[in-house]
């Protein structure tokens, strides 16, 4: 086996409808807009869950023990880089705007939606807009946080 490198191999789209988390299709994908080119080296963030310890441990322990719990998702959002003219990603991004953040690892992100392919299926709803503080020598840029309403499927299957 051989390391994948992650630079280029990240697609990430922002799809309106899918009806089921497990196996979105094709279709539903190629209905989304594309996001990788537009968020930021640094931009997709808290999309790694977190979970919960659930404590085991007896009166009589002597050491902690514990079970999984619950996942979260803290701090999830996306930085982008603002574009000129009509700004489709920022127009469609805003607050109470409910999305599926759909990303797909370790297949070039030219690589069209293949069925088989392996995903990550994210409900979520847009918070408001941020623009981050200027900086010299940086593009503009705005955050979206991104609100998980229901739970996600971390290993979905493109059908």
């Amino acid at each position: 086996m051989a390391d994948i490198v992650g630079d280029g191999f990240i697609r990430v789209y922002a799809v309106p409808t899918i009806a089921s988390l497990a196996a979105p299709t094709v279709a539903e994908l190629n209905a989304g807009i594309k996001l990788q080119s537009l968020i930021t080296a640094d931009g997709l963030i808290g999309f790694r869950p977190e979970t919960a310890d659930v404590d085991t441990s007896a009166l009589d322990a002597v050491f902690n023990t514990a079970l999984p719990g619950r996942a979260s998702f803290s701090g999830m959002m996306l930085r982008l880089k603002k574009q000129d003219g009509t700004d489709t990603v920022y127009n469609t991004l805003v607050k109470g705007y409910r999305f599926f953040t759909v990303i797909r690892r370790s297949v070039a992100e030219g690589t069209a939606w293949t069925i088989g392919d392996k995903a990550q299926v994210h409900p979520v709803a847009c918070g408001e807009t941020a623009w981050v503080d200027p900086e010299p020598n940086v593009l503009e840029r705005y955050e979206v946080p991104l609100k998980p309403y229901l739970s996600p499927n971390l290993r979905a299957v493109v059908a």
